[in-house]
């Protein structure tokens, strides 16, 4: 696997670039924590807690307001991995997948441990953040897949019928990889999935995902995003389910004015596939930022998961300084 940046940018190019960043990072987050208090409850039970109109802002989750779950937790550690693979490039031991399976194992120690271990100083900077050892609903999946050092592969994946979406909410920082091609993106997104989800729909729908933020990061549209993804999913075996729920998506944008039924008929059946699907939809019909993140939790679906790949696609498309700074100043960590 190689890649390369040919271009040299100028100074607003690499602040625009900063900001897309930043912007899906964060938007990412926000719509993971906005979604996190009413993630196990039905559209008439989060009106009942919180207004006919729903959720609307941010509420308190795990003891405080702004709290994050494992898909952001995961998502640091996996920019955290792509951060050392980088450096490790020019040494002639570069293997991206082993870089992220290593740091998605120190994500498992903060699952286990009460806080960093000062004398692991090969462990990294964002091991020693204190806020992340916590658990914050864990997949069972991650937790087997990141267990110990056996790593899963496309070839021999960790978990052959696991077809959750946990590994595409961690998915998008492969997608701000914006000097690869994106066939090596998708295809550094796939692996790094499988280490953890094998069924080809969960791997396929991060690879789609990444691609899309990709994009997006890139300055494309968000339907030429789509696009793309669409494109590059035609040749993989397995990508029927992930197609079919983006050409959904795609296709639901035409049938009226955005509602909560519309996203849980995409979300509905919490596979990752179905989920990327309600993202798409979400990021598609959406005003703004803040619009699209509370129609992305105001369903019965997995608002958590569906509003943090809507933030991450809208913070990509649109940047850092379209997130509603109220909501970023109150986001943990």
């Amino acid at each position: 696997m190689s890649a390369a940046v040919t271009a040299v940018w100028g100074r607003a190019e690499q602040q625009d670039f900063r900001s897309r960043v930043r912007g899906s990072l964060l938007g990412a987050a926000l719509g993971d924590a906005l979604g996190a208090p009413v993630t196990r409850l039905g559209l008439e039970e989060i009106r009942a807690e919180h207004g006919a109109e729903g959720l609307t802002d941010l509420a308190p989750a795990y003891g405080r307001r702004g709290a994050v779950t494992a898909a952001t937790q995961l998502a640091l550690f996996t920019v955290d991995g792509l951060i050392r693979a980088q450096v490790r490039r020019d040494t002639g031991a570069w293997h991206p997948p082993t870089d992220i399976h290593r740091a998605h194992r120190r994500w498992a120690v903060t699952q286990n441990e009460w806080g960093p271990d000062e004398r692991r100083k090969e462990d990294g900077w964002l091991a020693r953040e204190e806020w992340l050892y916590t658990r914050r609903d864990p997949a069972r999946s991650c937790l087997a897949g990141f267990a110990d050092d056996a790593m899963g592969t496309l070839e021999s994946p960790r978990d052959p019928a696991e077809r959750g979406h946990e590994a595409v909410t961690r998915s998008a920082p492969f997608g701000l990889l914006v000097g690869w091609e994106p066939q090596l993106v998708l295809q550094l997104a796939v692996e790094c999935a499988a280490q953890s989800h094998g069924h080809p729909a969960a791997y396929l729908s991060a690879g789609a995902h990444a691609v899309i933020v990709h994009a997006l990061a890139r300055g494309e549209s968000l339907d030429g995003a789509v696009q793309r993804a669409l494109s590059l999913l035609a040749a993989r075996p397995g990508h029927q389910p992930v197609t079919d729920a983006l050409k959904q998506a795609l296709g639901a944008v035409r049938q009226g004015m955005p509602s909560p039924a519309r996203v849980e008929s995409l979300a509905e059946e919490g596979t990752g596939d179905a989920v990327l699907g309600a993202a798409v939809y979400c990021a598609t019909v959406c005003e703004d930022i803040r619009h699209g993140l509370k129609l992305a939790v105001n369903h019965g679906g997995d608002s958590s998961a569906v509003a943090g790949l809507t933030g991450a696609m809208l913070g990509a498309l649109h940047g850092e300084t379209a997130l509603p700074p109220g909501w970023v100043a109150e986001l943990e960590g």
